[in-house]
């Protein structure tokens, strides 16, 4: 009989195998391109006044067909990696695209919550977070499996089979955690956790945000302050303001040039990620969902997309 413990306990369940896949979403701060980069006083001399984003028309494949001049939102958002710190006030986040083995499934859960009002943002995070823990669909059960099958097509949730992981015994986790750097052992326990936790079926929401948010706060990098501005691949410049993982304030300035040739630029925000500099905090997801909204105002831009 194998005996579990030992390094060929762990190989017999993959886990040698485990280790070497990536992690279900890979976005880090080096996939952050950095070229073009504004510091936060960058429109000061400007004086704009920021309007409301959510105002501008809608783009029918998502999103919102941009104007120029200076917009913002606060909208929902989703902490995208288990065994990190929730977003301090001095943390500097920049753009980068949503990448990794499961980023169909991400963006499509983010573009689906938008036509289902009425499935919790609560509800939406414990899924996200079940499928960066790479939990096996198989292994789904509660609210978990009811929002996933809610949102995700049948195909996909097949999908969520592939490069997954079971519960990993306690003599295991040991004997693998000792295999990894310092940096990745809390996530990857902070992952097993969320698997044990999803297959229980007997878990809450406060019990999978114990171990998906590390408490205490990580520290700030000086080089890349709160409200850096990042240039995004499509000409227009972005920055983010987080309230926790669950909040996001996004601002978007659109240069007047971008638009003189008729070009139409969209903003869809349910490829962005909010990219910490500080690796040991979250990766924020962010959406097109505004929160307290207000429809009774006006843009005072014209505002003409083709």
């Amino acid at each position: 009989m194998l005996k579990i413990g030992t390094a060929q306990g762990a190989k017999a369940l993959g886990v040698d195998k485990f280790l070497k896949q990536p992690a279900a979403i890979t976005t880090s701060f080096e996939d952050v391109n950095r070229e073009g980069e504004k510091m936060p006083d960058f429109l000061n001399d400007l004086k704009l006044k920021a309007q409301p984003l959510y105002l501008l028309p809608k783009n029918p494949d998502g999103g919102f067909v941009l104007c120029e001049g200076l917009y913002e939102m606060t909208n929902k958002s989703y902490c995208l990696k288990a065994g990190t710190f929730a977003p301090s006030k001095g943390d500097g986040y920049m753009f980068a695209p949503v990448l990794g083995p499961k980023e169909e499934i991400v963006v499509s859960i983010l573009k689906s919550a938008e036509k289902h009002p009425e499935v919790e943002q609560h509800d939406i995070q414990a899924l996200l977070w079940t499928i960066i823990a790479r939990t096996k669909f198989a292994d789904y059960s509660g609210q978990v499996k009811v929002t996933a099958i809610k949102l995700l097509t049948t195909k996909q949730l097949t999908q969520l089979e592939g490069g997954a992981l079971g519960i990993l015994p306690f003599d295991v986790m040991e004997k693998t955690k000792e295999q990894l750097p310092s940096g990745v052992r809390a996530v990857f326990e902070a992952e097993n956790n969320i698997r044990q936790l999803v297959a229980s079926g007997n878990y809450t929401y406060a019990d999978l945000e114990k171990y998906a948010i590390v408490a205490g706060m990580a520290p700030p990098r000086s080089d890349v302050p709160s409200g850096i501005w990042t240039k995004h691949p499509d000409g227009y410049y972005v920055r983010y303001f987080p309230s926790g993982y669950s909040v996001t304030k996004v601002q978007v300035y659109v240069p007047k040039e971008l638009l003189a040739n008729g070009a139409k630029l969209i903003y869809d925000a349910t490829g962005d990620i909010a990219c910490p500099a500080n690796t040991g905090s979250q990766r924020l997801a962010q959406t097109n969902e505004p929160l307290e909204a207000d429809y009774s105002l006006k843009l005072t831009t014209i505002c003409n997309p083709k």
